[in-house]
């Protein structure tokens, strides 16, 4: 009975990842298809081609605005990282009054959607002259708040100890961060690092409104242009093209996925 028990178990696991990973491997499939082939279920090309592929590159400047995304993405991941640890630290371990109210605050704008907010900045950036530039790309995300919330609740569950035996050897608060905190906490650096750099990655209704040089624009930017104006009678490139868009997140989220997992169930420990 236990093993028929795991066997279904795990039967059960495979028929539900195969459920979400079967319309991705549809999707890269499809790009080596000829044109005519792609409305089919099959995931083998009769005929593989790379003309959806060739097609992209001719019509899309994949390289430079794969670039600007990279520069853009690792630029609010590290701002995140940095301004995100300093201030959840300090709403974990500095004692001072409005702690409490501080991090009210910031719970409740968590909650705030960002289309509500998407007005006043796009003013701020017209007033600041950051638009077309790359500021308004980076600026507005540099600060994350629920990656201040992931990081308070993650350095609550470090020991008290470790922070008071830093202070004693003269540590200040920053190098207690830096040389303390940060190399004990390589799973929240990397679940936040993952979330900001795929929210930040992928964000295209900000670049839309705040970039309209050709040579500024992110590749989500220019793959939503391309699949809404170039070419659209033809499947197979949008889905090279959302392809392309999709690696370096699928490859992140490989190569980090075990630092990840182990954030998301420490995070909830303290409160």
């Amino acid at each position: 009975m236990y093993r028929w028990s795991h066997v279904l178990s795990y039967s059960v696991l495979l028929a539900g990842a195969l459920v979400f990973v079967y319309p991705f491997l549809w999707m890269v499939a499809a790009t080596f298809k000829p044109e005519t082939e792609i409305p089919s279920f099959g995931l083998v090309p009769s005929h593989p081609t790379l003309e959806s592929y060739r097609i992209v590159f001719d019509r899309v400047p994949i390289g430079r605005s794969f670039l600007n995304s990279m520069l853009v993405a690792l630029s609010v991941t590290a701002s995140v990282l940095v301004f995100g640890s300093m201030v959840g630290y300090g709403l974990s371990r500095l004692p001072f009054k409005a702690r409490g109210p501080l991090f009210g605050v910031l719970l409740f704008t968590m909650m705030v959607p960002f289309q509500l907010t998407l007005i006043p900045t796009y003013v701020l950036m017209v007033k600041f002259r950051w638009v077309d530039t790359y500021l308004a790309l980076i600026v507005p995300g540099a600060v994350s708040a629920f990656g201040i919330f992931l990081f308070r609740q993650f350095f609550m569950s470090i020991p008290q100890d470790l922070i008071d035996a830093a202070r004693i050897d003269g540590c200040g608060e920053l190098s207690i961060l830096f040389r303390v905190i940060w190399p004990l906490s390589k799973p929240a650096m990397v679940t936040v690092g993952i979330l900001t750099f795929m929210a930040s990655w992928n964000d295209v209704l900000w670049p839309m409104i705040v970039i309209r040089e050709p040579k500024l624009m992110t590749m989500p930017q220019a793959v939503a242009l391309f699949a809404v104006g170039g070419r659209a009678e033809l499947l197979g490139p949008k889905l090279a093209a959302a392809t392309l868009l999709a690696l370096p997140i699928i490859s992140a989220y490989v190569f980090f996925q075990r630092h990840f997992v182990e954030s998301m169930a420490r995070t909830g420990l303290k409160g």
